[in-house]
């Protein structure tokens, strides 16, 4: 299931109010004998990536299938995605954690047609059961949306995620039953190009970015901020077998600077401050790559009022 963009926080009695949490969205398919399976929205498999989170959900003696957050939390208890990307990496730092926000089948039952209140009841009596390092149940406010998102700002969190608590779960589907409100400006953004490096920066300028719009990729800007070293080698070495020769952008795209093509298969997160009238990002950053999502899928996000 998944949430539209809006603009600002509200209060409703009849909803609930969750932290956003920056990182993948992750589903933990449980049979109760020992047999994990994490898994992203496309069914791209987790376990070799995240391993310890493999060992603690085999605890759970009940077959259940979860949702939620795989994330990497600093020291202040913040998650980050870029954290989340440098897990491994030598400049690696954090704390990796699974915040658990619903229950899809439980004992064999599936549960997606009870009210969301009833699913986060009986999650959080099936988590308390077990000792467990790193997965988190995902606790909510009711009501008070606003003072949740002012609270989110000091924090300095991504945003917040409000949900229709008598709402039941629509697999796959983008459902105003569900909402998130975001602090900070982010973007899904597919690959199309690079420009060359300058200076005694190694591999690349900057990333041509684009977003779909139907069946076309339209340019939203450069992001030429974000890499340190490893990062250029790295993604220069995925770019690699992907070069082609002409523009994968519907329009042309203006730049002074030499570009490669890149047949537009990879997707990266950025943060930026605004979106230009043009349609361009101002100022983005890059955070990583989505291997879980398809640059197909990937469009410009638009907060409904």
């Amino acid at each position: 299931m998944l949430a539209k963009l809006i603009a600002a926080p509200f209060d409703d009695k009849d909803w609930l109010f969750e932290i956003k949490y920056d990182g993948y969205r992750v589903l933990a398919d449980c049979d109760g004998q020992g047999n994990v399976e994490l898994y992203s929205r496309n069914l791209l498999s987790f376990n070799q990536a995240y391993p310890a989170i493999v060992e603690e959900l085999k605890k759970i003696e009940h077959p259940c299938l979860l949702d939620g957050e795989v994330v990497v939390e600093d020291k202040k208890g913040r998650s980050h995605f870029q954290l989340l990307q440098n897990l491994g990496q030598s400049n690696g730092s954090g704390i990796l954690k699974y915040y658990v926000f619903d229950l899809l089948s439980l004992d064999g039952n599936d549960i997606t047609g009870l009210a969301l209140t009833k699913r986060k009841e009986l999650l959080k009596l099936l988590l308390k059961n077990y000792k467990l390092k790193n997965i988190f149940y995902s606790e909510h406010v009711m009501a008070k949306g606003n003072q949740l998102y002012k609270q989110a700002i000091k924090q300095r969190l991504e945003g917040i995620m409000a949900k229709n608590a008598e709402s039941v779960y629509h697999p796959g589907k983008r459902s105003g039953d569900w909402l998130k409100v975001k602090i900070t400006n982010e973007q899904e953004a597919v690959i199309a190009g690079i420009t060359e490096p300058k200076g005694n920066r190694g591999y690349f300028g900057s990333l041509l970015l684009g977003v779909y719009k139907g069946k076309e990729l339209h340019y939203i800007g450069n992001c030429g901020t974000g890499f340190n070293e490893e990062t250029l080698k790295e993604l220069y070495n995925k770019f690699k077998p992907l070069f082609i020769s002409k523009s994968p952008f519907a329009t042309g795209v203006k730049t002074a600077d030499k570009v490669r093509w890149i047949s537009p298969r990879l997707v990266c997160q950025v943060k930026f401050s605004e979106w230009t009238e043009g349609g361009n990002m101002r100022h983005p950053v890059f955070l990583g790559l989505r291997g879980d999502k398809k640059a197909r899928e990937v469009k410009q996000e638009k907060a409904s009022v």
